[in-house]
């Protein structure tokens, strides 16, 4: 199957999203219902963030299920009767497989997303449990860095997706990493040359508005994930500072980085060794030279937990995570004008790409 074809063929799966389908990202402890529903609610594709701890997630899933009840998802009312439109992103290195399995059966999300194995083939119980029982209803997504990853998860487990995720994302990914734009199209030659070229791509990473949507079109994604812009949506479960120092950033690719400090400081030291987090640079990263964190680092981030939205203020010691992009980000907006804004930005770009064609 070409690429356009199967690209065209992932809107099938999940027939409420509008083109292009915009995909928020499952970032742990933001993205719980709220703003998965109001993001499928608006044509795209909301997911949940279940990370390490699924302990909580049938509580999630169950107030999804209860909004779609109350109000449904247009176009969505059929395919809700056998799965939620909606997913859900779990963690795998820390996640633990019986508990969510139980969630997934019971509520069957239209997909869920792995991410972070301690090793690939870590995913081959999970994926295959998963389809077994919820009967291939419940739609595999598997999120890479690279296209080494892409095309051993590709053989192991032939996922239904796969997202594509750039070195500019916030949060976790690889500490090593190709931006997006040579990544895309590097792991798509790669899956069409191993005759896994059926297998849809979501880009990722730096990904906030839509002009970088409209790139990751035209590379060839099937459709784009965003998650930083969506920390300055009213949905997202997220303290008031931690908006506000998204806010104030600019010029991401100085103001961020890909660390280890931030996990250490906040105490989820459980990440495979090549995985990083990407956050705004603070007081407690400058603290520690060379990657060292301190116990007077540690007392320090502890006392700025206290503080509340303050931690976070300029000079503020508290994480934030997020991408390269952030500086494009203006205002606090409902997911729905989010999603409004980046499709008429699409339509404009691409509108001034066929004016200058007709000028040639």
């Amino acid at each position: 199957m070409e690429r356009s074809v199967c690209n065209t063929s992932l809107q099938l799966d999940y027939p409420w999203t509008q083109r292009p389908i915009i995909v928020s990202a499952p970032m742990r402890l933001i993205a719980l219902a709220p703003l998965a529903v109001a993001v499928s609610r608006a044509g795209g594709f909301g997911f949940i963030g279940a990370g390490t701890d699924v302990r909580d997630l049938e509580s999630h899933l169950q107030e999804v299920s209860d909004t779609i009840k109350k109000e449904p998802i247009e176009s969505a009312a059929a395919l809700s009767k056998e799965t939620l439109p909606i997913g859900v992103g779990f963690i795998n290195w820390g996640a633990d497989i019986d508990l969510a399995l139980r969630a997934i059966e019971r509520y069957r999300p239209s997909a869920v997303w792995f991410f972070a194995p301690h090793q690939n083939a870590d995913l081959v119980p999970w994926t295959n449990a998963v389809r077994k029982s919820t009967y291939g209803m419940t739609k595999i997504w598997i999120q890479v860095g690279s296209v080494y990853d892409a095309l051993e998860v590709a053989e192991l487990c032939r996922p239904d997706v796969i997202v594509t995720q750039g070195s500019d994302a916030g949060g976790h990914g690889l500490e090593r990493g190709a931006g997006i734009i040579s990544l895309l199209p590097e792991v798509a030659d790669a899956l069409t040359d191993a005759g896994h070229g059926n297998i849809p791509l979501v880009a990722g990473g730096g990904v906030v508005e839509g002009r970088g949507v409209s790139a990751c079109l035209r590379l060839g994604a099937a459709g784009v994930c965003i998650g930083t812009r969506f920390l300055a949506s009213t949905e997202a479960q997220i303290a008031r500072g931690y908006q506000e120092a998204v806010l104030r950033s600019t010029d991401g690719g100085l103001s961020t980085v890909r660390s280890k400090v931030y996990d250490i400081l906040r105490g989820t030291t459980g990440w495979p060794a090549r995985i990083g987090g990407r956050g705004i640079i603070n007081q407690s990263f400058l603290d520690a030279e060379g990657g060292v964190v301190t116990e007077e680092n540690k007392q320090a981030y502890a006392e700025a937990l206290k503080q509340g939205d303050l931690g976070w203020s300029s000079g503020g010691r508290l994480t934030a995570y997020a991408g390269t992009g952030v500086g494009l980000i203006k205002a606090i907006q409902p997911a729905k004008e989010i999603l409004f804004q980046i499709r008429q930005q699409v339509e404009d770009v691409e509108a001034a790409m066929v004016n200058r064609r007709s000028k040639i």
